[in-house]
């Protein structure tokens, strides 16, 4: 993101020079100040003050009314409306794009300030389709794609479970995913805070339990004889409880996985493509 320049007095940056903009399919009329307009974007004073280029008129076709008036308003008085609700935040990120694209940094940090505030003291955070649109509309690296990302991070870290929309999201989206992922990686979190699982296996015990009480229904509902019971060794011949009871060895549990074909490779992970995102 470019350098924010030092501010001037909007008194000095009223020049008798002025540009005429059109905005949106409708061709808009904006007669703005050559020199205000140059101060705060090299994209207008690449388009304007360019001493080979004397053009005083400029057409952008593909920019919305809304935003441009919000944004002319904010040009003359450095303010942005504040958001009333969570539709209000619409125009806030066309803004934000329109921003990034005139290359305006101060611009930049005070639509980011407005969004961000609004979240925070709504007690809400970004939802999916603001997400994804940002995404769709900013490179890596940008400020606003930053800040929402993070949020989220946080937004799934606190709640229990992964919303619906959000779990088929992330799962079509490996680039968010992973940026999720560095975000929360980036927090440095202390270690003692954070379950091991290779240390608590109380949760993997419980998950085993309920496997093997739903396994012993499915073979009662099954069985025609009631007297008779249905054993399903374990490769190697090393029986779930038996195991968990410690009445086998290491050896022999190892013994058996290794009958399944795995190969043994560094930090105990086999061969397969683990951790993708799609």
């Amino acid at each position: 993101m470019p350098d924010v320049p030092q501010e001037k007095p909007l008194n000095e940056l009223l020049s008798r020079s002025m540009v005429d903009i059109y905005i949106g399919p409708e061709n808009t009329h904006w007669i703005l100040h050559e020199k205000l307009l140059c101060y705060h974007s090299p994209f207008f004073r690449k388009t304007f003050c360019n001493k080979d280029n004397a053009t005083k008129s400029f057409g952008l076709p593909d920019e919305e009314d809304a935003p441009f008036k919000t944004f002319v308003g904010w040009l003359y008085s450095s303010s942005l409306p504040v958001p009333r609700e969570e539709s209000d935040l619409g125009l806030m990120f066309d803004l934000y794009l329109m921003a990034e694209k005139f290359q305006i940094p101060t611009l930049i940090q005070d639509v980011l300030q407005v969004v961000r505030e609004w979240y925070k003291y709504s007690d809400t955070y970004p939802g999916l389709r603001r997400v994804q649109y940002i995404y769709a509309n900013t490179e890596e690296g940008s400020p606003m794609r930053h800040m929402l990302v993070h949020a989220v991070a946080r937004l799934l870290v606190v709640e229990k479970g992964i919303p619906q929309h959000w779990d088929k999201a992330l799962r079509k989206n490996g680039q968010l995913a992973v940026d999720i992922i560095s975000a929360i990686q980036s927090w440095r979190l202390d270690e003692d805070v954070i379950p091991d699982a290779r240390e608590d296996p109380v949760e993997g015990e419980v998950l085993v339990d309920e496997a093997g009480d739903e396994e012993q229904e499915q073979e009662q509902e099954g069985s025609g004889d009631d007297g008779d019971e249905t054993v399903v060794e374990s490769p190697g011949e090393v029986k779930l409880p038996d195991v968990l009871n410690g009445k086998r060895k290491g050896a022999d549990l190892l013994n058996g996985v290794q009958k399944l074909g795995l190969r043994e490779v560094p930090n105990g992970l086999t061969n397969g493509d683990y951790g993708t995102l799609r």
